[in-house]
């Protein structure tokens, strides 16, 4: 009997790394052709059946990307937001957690059902732009910050991790005067890093990816995001200026000329990496953020 059991636990762990190793396959894959379309030659890239590796390795996509002062731009705007909208916004959200989180709060459960109400209502986009429009943020930097501060969603977890804490280790503070300020910024923070770090990772990821608020939000081209001009490339079937100029430079160096699949792959990389580059320096702080106040005691 002993014996069928652990058979059978053998089956069901091969068929569990099975279904892993498939759903690995599933969306790696896709990535990974975008990668090797990037690299390969334009030339060859039309001929097809570039699938698992570059059959004409080359740089020409990237060198013309990285040329390209509209792109440089985009990235130098993604990554300014994403540097102060992420931290900021984690502040807002942790200082509005905690008086949420006390238990002594006074109407805690109306303020609570107050934050929860705004999840799931909204006065739509005409009305947004219009406040946006009142508060004089149309086609300025702070479009991209100010609206974003706040995640209720995000609140929520913070929160209910904020909870779990010992209420022992606040009143002992207190006993040696320490207010709530103190409490909070030398107490409360360090005791939540890992679901921080969490939020600040989602926030991160959100800022970077944005593009929509730049795309109705702002005129300027100084302030669009990298995911905006990257959707601007991804939608045309010739790249405009750009491909005409890195043409030009390709014939007039000599070089095999990009195309646009290719600048379109190689921009997509370039606007995807540096965010999946970050996961490896929080994967520590991930799990431990995402389950620790997901149960309550």
């Amino acid at each position: 009997m002993m014996l069928l059991n652990r058979f059978g636990d053998r089956i069901f762990k091969f068929f569990v790394y099975l279904i892993l190793v498939l759903v690995l396959l599933v969306t790696f894959l896709p990535f990974w052709n975008i990668l090797v379309l990037s690299l390969n030659s334009a030339e060859d890239t039309v001929r097809g059946g570039v699938y698992l590796w570059p059959r004409v390795p080359t740089l020409d996509s990237y060198s013309q990307i990285l040329k390209d002062s509209e792109i440089l731009n985009g990235l130098w705007v993604t990554v300014k937001r994403t540097l102060i909208g992420a931290p900021l916004s984690v502040l807002v959200i942790t200082m509005l957690a905690y008086p949420l989180s006390r238990r002594n709060l006074v109407g805690r459960k109306g303020w609570n059902l107050y934050f929860i109400f705004t999840m799931y209502f909204s006065g739509g986009l005409i009305p947004y732009y219009m406040v946006l429009k009142a508060l004089n943020m149309i086609d300025t930097f702070s479009v991209f910050i100010l609206p974003s501060l706040m995640n209720v969603f995000y609140m929520i977890i913070v929160r209910t991790f904020m909870e779990q804490l010992p209420h022992e280790i606040e009143e002992s503070a207190k006993v040696d005067g320490a207010n709530d300020l103190t409490i909070f910024f030398r107490i409360v923070m360090p005791l939540t890093t890992p679901v921080l770090a969490t939020v600040g990772l989602f926030q991160a990821i959100g800022h970077w990816n944005s593009w929509f608020d730049s795309y109705a939000f702002t005129y300027s081209s100084d302030l669009k995001t990298l995911q905006a001009v990257l959707v601007k490339i991804l939608s045309q079937f010739q790249t405009g200026g750009m491909i005409s100029q890195t043409q030009m430079l390709a014939n007039s160096a000599k070089r095999n000329a990009v195309s646009s699949d290719t600048i379109r792959m190689a921009a997509t990389m370039v606007a995807t990496l540096p965010i999946i580059l970050v996961y490896p320096f929080l994967q520590k702080y991930f799990v431990k953020g995402m389950t620790l106040g997901a149960v309550k005691s």
